[in-house]
């Protein structure tokens, strides 16, 4: 196959980032795209559209997961997979997930356009709901597909406003779909995920790409703190059961916890809390919040997250409150392939891009396809590390890259030449960070 370089158009990718940013309940420059919400069904179909125009094959399975598939000579082989999510998080930027999933899309073409007729099928996926904000439960669509989150699991769900998981489905089309033929197989020959890096590193090192060597382990836990309401008034300091009081202390010592450790590997956050009777005049009965904790070292987390709640219930006890504590989930961490990661270097250093080893240390559907089949992830820098906010920016000249280097990629595990050998990778001089 001509390898020469590929006629990537980076305006078309930031016309259509621009364009899905518009199927927002929030306006411009913010971005909100709520899993079944009338924009994200919107943004879904005028994709799926997108996909139709490029001749893939597209398919739904029973909670939404989007597949497009671009049919190699053996049919037979299991695919190479490719893409990441579009759902947003409440007021946030146009770059993550979007981009893996629009930077494919432009792989593929440009892979189309050049001929390659690739021996094994290649395919993207637009994973439902990667972002806990209906359901508390992040990468819902991927947990489904490789089967960590059962049918049972997924019938129970209800939002805050108490809409169940299944009626929403049923409104967005799926009903025909059975719950129970999710699991994912045959297993990828490989899964390869484009995505903004939500962190500094890359920028502070001046390197285009990033080959993501592990994902962290991610947890979530939902506390409870019950007092007893009163007027803010009448009810004495020395009667007080305040369950918003407790929670406050609670807070600061989760932060105390993840800090007194050492590593900048371990991160604890409580990014919300909910409180009744919500008033300014009452003291609060009750007080919930969760807490998001991640390290790259399962047994440090494990013991911080013992910490953490020992802590609490010695706050509580000292407080005369009732504290209820509970696993919304314990995710262990993921390792990325190195055959896969050595191709990602390889690429990068044939196009001329400076590149580095690293660790997401925000995770990803990539995590849980690692389950399944051989992952690994391709990183570009977004401006200051900012993501999850409007201020979210990666250059069209950085998604360039990082969409160059998967279709290289792509283009070798497809069936066209040579993977390197993960024993002799490397990067291009300067762009080594030691792990």
């Amino acid at each position: 196959m001509d390898q020469a370089p590929l006629p990537i158009r980076s305006e078309r990718i930031v016309e259509h980032l621009a364009k899905l940013a518009t199927f927002s309940s929030s306006p411009p420059p913010e971005v909100t795209r709520v899993l079944f919400s009338a924009p994200d069904l919107a943004a879904r179909e005028w994709l799926q559209a997108r996909f139709v125009e490029e001749g893939l094959t597209v398919r739904h399975d029973a909670v939404g997961n989007l597949f497009a598939r671009w049919i190699g000579e053996d049919p037979e082989l299991p695919a190479v997979a490719t893409g990441s999510h579009i759902d947003a998080v409440p007021h946030s930027g146009r770059f993550d997930g979007t981009v893996g999933v629009l930077g494919a899309l432009e792989a593929f073409r440009v892979l189309r356009e050049s001929g390659l007729n690739p021996k094994r099928s290649l395919e993207i996926v637009v994973f439902t709901a990667e972002e806990p904000t209906r359901f508390g439960i992040s990468c819902l669509g991927s947990r489904a597909l490789t089967g960590k989150l059962a049918p049972q699991d997924l019938e129970v769900l209800r939002d805050e406003a108490g809409v169940s998981f299944d009626s929403l489905r049923v409104g967005a089309g799926l009903a025909h779909l059975p719950l129970d033929a999710l699991v994912l197989s045959p297993r990828y020959a490989a899964f390869l995920e484009l995505h903004i890096e939500q962190g500094p590193l890359l920028e502070r090192e001046g390197a285009a790409i990033g080959a993501v060597e592990a994902i962290a382990a991610p947890a979530a836990y939902r506390v409870r703190w019950q007092g007893a309401a009163g007027h803010a008034g009448t009810m004495l300091m020395s009667d007080r059961r305040d369950a918003l009081a407790g929670a406050a202390e609670g807070i600061l010592a989760i932060e105390r916890a993840a800090v007194e450790w050492g590593t900048i590997d371990t991160v604890a956050t409580v990014g919300q809390i909910a409180v009744l009777p919500g008033a300014l005049n009452a003291v609060a009965g009750s007080a919930s919040f969760g807490i998001d904790l991640r390290d790259i070292d399962l047994k440090r987390r494990e013991a911080v997250s013992i910490q953490i709640r020992e802590a609490l219930e010695r706050i509580a006890r000292r407080r005369s409150l009732e504290l209820t504590w509970e696993v919304v989930y314990e995710d262990p961490p993921a390792s990325c392939d190195p055959g896969l990661v050595a191709q990602i270097l390889e690429s990068a250093d044939r196009l001329g891009f400076g590149a580095m080893r690293m660790i997401s240390r925000a995770y990803h559907d990539s995590l849980f396809l690692a389950l399944r089949c051989p992952i690994a992830m391709i990183f570009i820098p977004c401006r200051d590390g900012r993501s999850h906010c409007p201020e979210e920016y990666s250059s069209p000249s950085q998604i360039e890259a990082g969409v160059r280097v998967l279709a290289d990629c792509l283009r070798v595990l497809a069936g066209y030449g040579k993977s390197p050998d993960p024993a002799t990778a490397t990067v291009l001089p300067g762009r080594v960070r030691p792990r």
